[in-house]
This record gives structure tokens, sequence and C-alpha cells, in this order.
């Protein structure tokens, strides 16, 4: 499959119920992007279990400790597919 002008949108989320859903729901109607990534930084308010269940979509990553936003955008560029990458926390 082609990939020339796709994104890999890849969502850091550590404790982001407040705003993880609204994220990801302004991602998928956006064009470009091929796949959503969320690496969940052990988060512990129920956000993991929420994203597994409402965004079964989703390439979801549980890291189980806090890795920091950096350490986790690598994690999930790793698994990312688009020629682009764009890098988020939960809140943007």
């Amino acid at each position: 499959m082609d990939q020339t002008g796709t994104v890999s949108a890849i969502v850091v989320n550590y404790n982001g119920m407040a705003f993880i859903g609204e994220c990801i729901n302004s991602l998928l109607n956006e064009k470009p992007i091929r796949e959503i990534i969320i690496v969940d930084n052990g988060s512990t308010d129920g956000s993991l279990e929420y994203l597994r269940n409402k965004f079964p979509e989703v390439v979801l990553i549980p890291s189980y400790e806090n890795l920091g936003f950096g350490r986790a955008c690598n994690l999930g560029a790793k698994n990312a597919t688009g020629e682009f990458l764009l890098l988020l926390n939960y809140d943007a």
C-alpha cells in the first residue's frame, strides 16, 4: 500500500480520561491520518480500559509505567506505518 503523504498520529496518554476521547474523535475525521497510535504511560484513571472499549480501531500500546513524552513517542513510532509522524499529548 502506498503511504505517500500519510500520517501516523501518536498520542501519549497519562491519566487523560477527561480529554482523550475528544482528541481521538478529532483525529478520526482527518483524511491524511492513516492510523492513530495511543501509548498509555501507566494510567490509573481507567483511561486504558476506556480506550480498549470505546476505540477498538486505534493501536493501543500500554507501557505500564510513565516513560515520559519522548520515550513514549519513540515506542509509538516503532509501530507507525505512515510517512509522517504527528506527536500529540492527549489534551491537544
